[in-house]
């Protein structure tokens, strides 16, 4: 028999992260100051003729455009967080919005990279020393972004309490750390250590040809850039399109098994995914002597579960258990 969660028909379906509006708003600080340096570099690459300094304003653009999608997801998840609409609440959104960023990333990626080519087949005259002194100002606005998201990123979430599910074991354990963690707050760090490499490198490639007169170096840093870009997108398209497709997450599947088979019963059907970015639901079938609601109480010890059902059948020569 079906054995779910107490109250099942009015217990929360709010899975948002426990720090969701405070990342809301470092996100909204972080595109401000992104678009700002953006429209700078932008502007110098332009003026300066400098390839490296352009690509790395046009990836700063892309981060403006993703943050701006980022916040506006933080306030539809908030808007709907309760809508009966959304059966497992809006936790997802943000996964959503960043696997679009990531899909127009890399035809941004695509785009600088083939710029770049053209620039080493046809050479351009490059203003070395304010293409420089421009990007030097954009590494010290990446490095103040990344500092801002660092404490977003970097914080210890632990899983959100719920009327049917309030009291939830930390392991403390990195595996689950990375697996119930915000996704989309995490890629947008990495997102802007990636675009703070990419300033170094033109920093470099604009010094370089300043005083050992290597133009391709710029270019080269275009096309190095790029790529920085294209492998950045495609670990987004990878992380939010397990959260989209809900695949599984190994390290939270193992524990439940381990906790499940710990009762004696055995598991003979399990669905686990995520449904925020803190939280998964599992559903799981068992069969054995034990009931519904022992297996419940087991399962309160494994980190970043919020949602459990569980379907408790007897073994042949016992009784259906029941919650």
């Amino acid at each position: 028999m079906i054995s779910a969660d107490a109250d099942s028909a009015s217990h929360s379906h709010v899975f948002l992260g426990r720090a969701h509006d405070e990342n809301a708003r470092r996100t909204m600080w972080v595109m401000v100051l992104t678009a700002a340096m953006m429209v700078a570099e932008i502007v110098a690459g332009l003026v300066f003729g400098s390839m490296a300094l352009l690509a790395d304003g046009v990836h700063m653009a892309t981060h403006a455009g993703a943050f701006a999608v980022s916040a506006g997801a933080y306030a539809f998840a908030s808007r709907h967080a309760n809508n009966p609409r959304f059966t497992f609440g809006t936790g997802k959104v943000g996964d959503l919005a960043g696997f679009a960023s990531a899909i127009i990333l890399a035809f941004v990626a695509l785009g600088i990279a083939v710029e770049s080519v053209l620039r080493v087949l046809e050479p351009q005259s490059v203003a070395f020393g304010q293409a420089a002194l421009v990007a030097a100002v954009g590494l010290a606005v990446n490095l103040l972004c990344a500092l801002l998201l660092a404490g977003g990123s970097h914080h210890r979430h632990h899983p959100h309490s719920h009327d049917h599910h309030h009291d939830h074991a930390h392991s403390g354990r990195e595996a689950h750390a990375a697996a119930t963690g915000d996704n989309n707050l995490r890629s947008a760090y990495l997102h802007v250590l990636a675009d703070a490499l990419t300033s170094v490198l033109a920093i470099a490639a604009l010094v370089g040809g300043y005083y050992l007169g290597w133009w391709w170096l710029d270019p080269a840093v275009g096309i190095v850039g790029s790529a920085v870009i294209a492998c950045w997108s495609w670990a987004l398209i990878r992380a939010t399109a397990d959260v989209l497709l809900d695949a599984t997450v190994p390290a939270i599947e193992r524990d439940v098994r381990e906790a499940v088979e710990h009762t004696g019963a055995e598991v003979t059907d399990l669905h686990l995914w995520r449904v925020g970015p803190e939280a998964c639901a599992v559903i799981v079938s068992v069969t054995g002597a034990v009931s519904g609601d022992v297996i419940r109480a087991r399962l309160r010890g494994v980190p970043g579960l919020a949602h459990v059902t569980v379907e408790a059948r007897p073994t042949p020569a016992g009784s259906a258990a029941r919650a």
